[in-house]
């Protein structure tokens, strides 16, 4: 999304699946896997059909952009069609944004900005609460060190795909500080 547009960006995320009783839960590794399977007819359909340039997708979450926004508000219900028609799937009504580019989006846990991607709020607080619990575990002997460096290590991890190094600072010492409390 570098590209130097200027224009808008339509995110789609959550497609709902039209019957409930349908569908694996969201989380677990086999999902993600069979949902990049199943999505695929829709790649090929936005790619090929469409012929939509900036496009990417994981799972039910994407981001097409584009600088006309009735042409993006067209495309939004040719892929709604499809979804309906093909793969029996919804946008989610509530989760369907159109934003200004300098203004960002929301993408897989990181606010992707013109000139820079931080970390969202939410998964800035799951992160630090998570941790903590990790630290509380340890302490109590449920995990050992090397479960506990893991959980921190894949935590800095997240933080290298964005501009977090005052955010990385602040964790690596809430961390020291939650293993020498009393």
């Amino acid at each position: 999304m570098s590209c130097g547009l200027s224009g808008l960006l339509l995110r789609a995320f959550q497609l709902r699946e039209r019957e409930r009783e349908t569908g694996a839960p969201i989380g677990n590794l086999t999902s993600q896997i069979f949902s990049n399977i199943y999505l695929n007819e829709l790649d090929q359909f936005i790619k090929h059909t469409l012929k939509i340039k900036y496009y990417i997708r994981y799972t039910d979450d994407f981001v097409i952009v584009h600088h006309n926004k009735t042409y993006l508000l067209k495309i939004k219900e040719k892929i709604s069609e499809f979804l309906e028609n093909n793969l029996k799937l919804s946008l989610h009504p509530n989760k369907v944004q159109l934003r200004k580019y300098k203004q960002g989006t929301d993408f897989l846990g990181y606010v992707t900005l013109p000139k820079a991607r931080v970390l969202r709020t939410k998964t800035k607080r799951r992160i630090s609460k998570k941790l903590r619990y990790r630290v509380h575990q340890f302490k109590k002997g449920e995990i050992n060190e090397q479960k506990l460096l893991q959980s921190f290590n894949s935590y800095l991890g997240v933080l290298t795909h964005a501009n977090c190094y005052g955010l990385e600072q602040k964790l690596r010492h809430k961390f020291w500080e939650w293993i020498n409390e009393a």
